[in-house]
């Protein structure tokens, strides 16, 4: 046997007796089948769709968009408010309510807007936030074809 191939050898079982230690010393932790189970809990306790604080957010976020990247409009009232679904993919699934409304701008005009309120999505993964379109103001075309891909 060679000086080479013995230190070759040695060097090898070191690092399989090191690797073998670090695994044994893992912890197996099993697959989490609920969203309530996960390290950041999610519970599905989302305001509704007509809840003044999500037309709120709806709209602030709404005219901020529009003041700073395309135009005047800016939404007056909603109307027509309904729920779509809620956590329609189960219960394993970030917990959502998808809602639709018709909105009035300060042009006069109606349009269709599809929102969904979910959970834990908001600033530092804390609270509710709502996403949103605008059936004929979706200008990059983000939920084409007219904001079908907002809803569940």
């Amino acid at each position: 046997m060679s000086r080479a191939w013995l230190s070759t050898a040695l060097v090898s079982l070191a690092c399989l007796t090191g690797f073998a230690a670090e695994a044994s010393s893992r912890r197996v932790v099993a697959p989490v089948d609920r969203a309530e189970e996960r390290i950041i809990p999610m519970y599905g306790d989302l305001p509704g769709c007509a809840d003044p604080a999500v037309l709120g957010s709806l709209s602030s976020s709404f005219n901020a968009r529009e003041a700073t990247f395309w135009g005047p409009l800016e939404t007056l009232s909603y109307d027509r408010i309904g729920q779509l679904g809620y956590r329609p993919w189960g219960d394993d699934t970030i917990p959502r309510r998808f809602c639709t409304a018709r909105v009035l701008l300060n042009n006069g005009l109606f349009h269709r807007v599809d929102y969904s309120v979910r959970e834990n999505l908001g600033l530092f993964a804390r609270g509710w936030n709502v996403n949103w379109c605008v059936s004929g103001l979706d200008r990059e075309r983000s939920y084409a074809p007219d904001c079908q891909m907002a809803r569940p």
